[in-house]
């Protein structure tokens, strides 16, 4: 059975920062690349960030230098640290895992002004 189960989202003040957490079970979570992506209303869903199994990472233009994705094997775990939040980046979060392809449920982060 193969789980993603998102957390830390919540609602954050403009500037503010924010730490996601996607705890994964029922996958070989070291050999996995992992991702975060995210889609607000009426947007299409987009790859924010990811981690290979190699720490190789990749991020959208609009969060770089704003958002550090990492990965704690040891806690099948793998996290987006998110600063200098923006309204724009008020959307829900998605964890995902590459193989098996999986999402996790999201979670909502909502930045006001």
């Amino acid at each position: 059975q193969v789980q993603l189960v998102e957390s830390g989202g919540g609602l954050v003040q403009a500037g503010g920062s924010l730490r996601l957490s996607c705890a994964a079970s029922g996958i070989i979570f070291s050999i996995n690349a992992m991702g975060w992506y995210r889609q607000a209303p009426g947007k299409q869903r987009e790859l924010v960030a990811l981690i290979t199994s190699s720490s190789y990472t990749n991020y959208v233009d609009s969060v770089k230098g704003r958002f550090t994705i990492s990965r704690d094997n040891a806690k099948n775990t793998v996290y987006l640290q998110m600063s200098s939040l923006k309204p724009e980046d008020t959307a829900v979060y998605y964890c995902h895992s590459l193989n098996p392809n999986y999402w996790g449920r999201g979670t909502q982060v909502t930045v006001s002004s």
